[in-house]
């Protein structure tokens, strides 16, 4: 864990080591996400697909969006 501060302009070094890890250099995109008061930092996947492939598993009752389908006809 490293300590940064917030500049006067509301800008942030990413220390080295963590740099290092997520392997991203100068001019690469990052995901910038606030949960439960804390903020992380993600690398921007190459491909947005795959990032949300998945997510809303599990949100409704099983066969809930068939009914739902089903009913539009």
């Amino acid at each position: 864990m490293a300590h940064v501060k917030l500049s006067s302009r509301n800008q942030i070094v990413i220390p080295r080591e963590a740099r290092q890890a997520l392997g991203v250099k100068a001019g690469d995109q990052l995901w910038i996400v606030v949960h439960d008061n804390k903020l992380i930092v993600m690398e921007k996947p190459k491909a947005h697909r795959k990032a949300i492939l998945g997510m809303g598993k599990g949100l409704y009752p099983d066969g809930y969006l068939d009914e739902e389908r089903n009913s539009w006809d």
